[in-house]
């Protein structure tokens, strides 16, 4: 993968807590554009590999890199704000209204008041919500997948290059995830954004994934695209698609 279309790099990062070894070793690059899928399950390390890109924590060892430059040589806020986050729920505040949740970013970031509610209107039409019915909501009157879409929108509204995204469907029901994962898909596919997405789910991981980076104990024990695991003889990875019809 050419430097020019690398978006994120690992280099041998490690991570480390109280002596416990969480990551090692660990190579990864994200090609602008693409969706990187980290996979596995519960403690195998991938949502502390998606916080090591935003630096809301920091490598025991080696490097991580986003567009070129090494996450600690930056100031963490302003790294941030060139990258949206999704978590479950949305991490949504529940006394803001929809639209000043959606807008909180640019006005962090001293935008006009008027370019924030023309592109909070925009981002809200995005996701399927009708600025009209939904702005003036609070998260509490919101199903979980309205929840969840304003989460979306927050992280698109200062259009940033990179995505990321903590199992952000895994708490909906089976009908709404799948309309949200048909709906996120169309949405990186018009935007272009490079997105890292955490997930335990295949069958989520094989429908949204350019390429699928299996963690199992800290490591990288697959990298490739969703077909190339499909043909893996790995046994995690025979063991993943053995729990799914494809």
């Amino acid at each position: 993968m050419s430097e020019s279309r690398t978006i994120v790099s690992f280099r041998d990062v490690a991570f480390e807590v109280a002596g416990v070894r969480i990551l090692e070793g660990v190579n990864l690059s994200v090609a602008r554009g693409e969706t990187l899928v980290l996979l596995g399950e519960s403690g195998c390390g991938k949502t502390t590999t998606l916080k090591l890109i935003n630096r809301l924590i920091e490598p025991t060892e080696g490097e991580v890199l986003v567009n070129g430059g090494s996450t600690m040589a930056v100031d963490a806020v302003e790294l941030r704000r060139g990258i949206g986050y999704v978590l479950q729920e949305g991490g949504l505040f529940p006394h803001m209204t929809a639209a000043e949740n959606v807008g909180l970013p640019l006005r962090l970031a001293g935008r006009d008041r008027a370019l924030i509610e023309g592109r909070v209107a925009e981002m809200l039409e995005l996701v399927g919500l009708d600025p009209e019915r939904f702005a003036a909501r609070f998260p509490h009157e919101l199903s979980g997948g309205q929840r969840q879409r304003l989460g979306v929108a927050r992280a698109l509204v200062a259009d940033p290059d990179l995505l990321l995204l903590d199992e952000p469907f895994g708490a909906l029901d089976a009908l709404t995830r799948a309309a949200l994962q048909q709906e996120f898909a169309r949405i990186v596919r018009e935007l272009g954004k490079t997105v890292v997405f955490v997930t335990h789910d295949l069958h989520e991981a094989m429908l949204l994934g350019s390429r699928i980076a299996l963690m199992d104990k800290g490591r990288v024990v697959f990298l490739g695209t969703p077909e190339e695991f499909a043909a893996s003889p790995l046994p995690l990875a025979r063991a993943y698609l053995e729990t799914v019809a494809l």
